[in-house]
């Protein structure tokens, strides 16, 4: 449980059947919660999620009814509010060095000095914005940032949440990248987290807005580890801002979503290029489909 200075938290208890622990608490997570924990209910598995006071419990429970539908047999069971109090110290275990992909290690600040030799640090402060690095979608995209070769790029985040693909873009060599997000709560932990990994603002520019909207490419790397439906809504403006060769690496997808959302692609004069699945969770590497956008 993450330790915050609000008076108070919100809850919400997640439910789902016999073996849904891992989904329950991902969800949880992508959704913004700032901690959860797991009990048991009979058959069923329960996992309480708490969320910060710093806005109101409808605007939780609709980020967790959106990350829930595709998945009908989990509902919410109950939500409240509970009084802040003193966690265990030891809350920090929970965030332990995570080694990614090949090249890259995830690291809370208070594990500095401890990072695996041969990988990259990506220094990440567990808040209440999404993309700690230890959900399964934000390592597919970082994995398949890796495979890419990033020196001098150009690059764009969208719905950037900590910040931390926007940072790995950087130490593997890209020159610059937008970070977007539509929420401005989360800015100032990107901000902080740009602090802890010494990356200035000249190399990841801090946005506030909608997906792509009024932005201007080209861009050779983007990245979204949203979920299906506004990656969906964001995918008819991918073209125009992509660059030649450039690449567009998309997550938050489950593996059950990858016929749908590949024939959106190609609807789009995109193809895929890489692809991978971690668990439940699918991402993919796309680019242009420049033959077919000359025919």
């Amino acid at each position: 449980m993450t330790n915050t200075t609000d008076g108070f938290w919100w809850y919400v208890t997640l439910e789902g059947g016999p073996g849904s622990e891992e989904v329950l608490a991902s969800l949880a997570e992508m959704s913004g919660s700032i901690g959860s924990e797991e009990s048991a209910a009979g058959n069923a598995v329960r996992v309480r999620a708490y969320f910060r006071a710093s806005q109101d419990l409808g605007f939780w429970v609709e980020r967790l009814e959106e990350a829930l539908s595709p998945w009908p047999e989990i509902k919410i069971a109950d939500m409240g509010k509970i009084e802040n109090k003193q966690w265990h110290t030891d809350w920090k275990d929970a965030f332990p060095p995570l080694p990614v992909g090949e090249r890259l290690v995830v690291l809370a600040p208070w594990h500095k000095g401890t990072e695996p030799e041969g990988r990259t640090p990506l220094y990440i402060y567990p808040g209440s914005a999404f993309g700690t690095g230890y959900h399964e979608s934000t390592q597919i995209v970082l994995t398949l940032m890796e495979r890419l070769s990033l020196d001098g790029a150009e690059g764009a985040d969208i719905g950037t949440g900590s910040g931390i693909l926007a940072i790995a873009a950087v130490k593997m060599g890209a020159a610059r990248v937008r970070a977007r997000d539509l929420d401005p709560a989360v800015l100032s932990e990107v901000r902080h987290n740009l602090e802890l990994n010494d990356i200035g603002p000249g190399s990841v520019e801090l946005q506030e807005g909608n997906l792509l909207d009024g932005m201007a490419g080209p861009v050779d790397l983007l990245t979204a580890n949203i979920i299906i439906e506004p990656l969906l809504d964001m995918l008819p403006a991918v073209p125009g801002v992509l660059g030649e060769g450039g690449r567009a690496l998309f997550s938050g997808l489950l593996a059950k979503e990858r016929e749908r959302f590949a024939a959106a692609l190609g609807e789009q004069g995109l193809r895929i290029v890489d692809e991978l699945v971690i668990n439940d969770w699918w991402g993919v590497a796309a680019e242009r489909n420049d033959e077919r956008s000359r025919r």
